[in-house]
């Protein structure tokens, strides 16, 4: 389960402060518990609920195995976001999205591969071989593919999660997302609609400590979940190790009949030997003989 959010922590980091009241999105009326100088406030009791929601949610997808996604390419969350998804290990994009990432991740898998094998032309010396030029072309193509696609070179499937910074911003991950089915957590501020996403935590998405707020508690979550599956696995591992120690017990021995002990008696012996001989059978003639002389008698 994730960590207990505070509300004063939010309300330090300015989470609440939303955007001005010419500019908000109607659906988001439910979250905002106020205006005060032309500005919305978000109600930070709503935003703690939701991010703990979120953060329960976002452990078992980590617990399971898959991977969530971080989506943040606006300037003052580039950093937050990558530092906190390699803190957990995740994939993120924090450049401009590649359009078909999620819709045509086959050519995205593609592209990584070939980032890979330039790596590999490098290790076994045929990056050498080339003229001066085409070296000079593979480094500037390896170097485009790391920015755009290093951070997610280790994501070999669809992602379980999308975690995304502005989504009026990110609108196109959003749809692409929505296509697969794929569920949404995101920041939401009092502009954006939160009807596109599944997990939405009611925020301020353009101040970086807002940001690192709400995103550190996100990662902090996902580590959770990972120590679980990591903790899960260890206690099977050891119940089969002992399992396996343990002596097996002996397969119960088949119970063969008592063999009959031999007579002592005289007459059963001289019976048995008597069975034992060979038995001579009469020719027909001599029992045609046999039966003509017991009727002359």
């Amino acid at each position: 389960m994730a960590n207990k959010v505070e509300v004063k922590e939010l309300l330090d980091a300015g989470v609440h402060f939303g955007h001005l009241t010419r500019r908000w999105n109607p659906n988001m009326a439910p979250y905002i518990y106020m205006e005060r100088n032309g500005i919305h406030i978000i109600n930070l009791y709503k935003s703690a609920a939701k991010m703990q929601e979120a953060g329960d949610a976002l452990a078992k997808i980590a617990a399971s195995g898959r991977k969530i996604l971080f989506v943040a390419t606006k300037k003052q969350a580039k950093e937050i976001v990558s530092e906190q998804a390699e803190k957990a290990n995740m994939p993120y994009i924090t450049e401009r999205w590649p359009g078909g990432m999620l819709t045509n991740f086959v050519t995205i898998r593609r592209a990584v591969k070939k980032m890979a094998s330039i790596d590999r032309m490098k290790k076994d010396g045929t990056f050498n071989t080339l003229s001066k030029k085409e070296r000079l072309q593979v480094d500037r193509l390896r170097a485009k593919l790391e920015k755009n696609l290093g951070s997610i070179s280790d994501m070999s499937r669809l992602p379980g999660a999308l975690f995304v910074v502005d989504i009026t911003r990110e609108h196109i991950a959003i749809k692409e997302a929505q296509k697969l089915n794929i569920p949404i957590f995101a920041m939401v501020d009092t502009n954006s609609d939160p009807r596109e996403v599944e997990y939405v935590i009611p925020s301020n998405d353009d101040a970086s400590k807002s940001i690192n707020k709400v995103v550190s508690y996100v990662a902090d979550s996902i580590v959770d979940g990972l120590s679980e599956r990591k903790a899960s696995k260890e206690s099977k591992k050891e119940k089969a190790e002992d399992e396996e120690k343990e002596p097996k017990a002996p397969k119960a021995a088949v119970k063969q009949p008592e063999a009959e002990a031999p007579s002592k008696d005289a007459e059963d012996k001289k019976a048995m030997q008597e069975a034992k001989k060979d038995v001579k059978l009469e020719s027909k003639k001599e029992t045609l003989d046999k039966a003509s002389s017991n009727e002359e008698e």
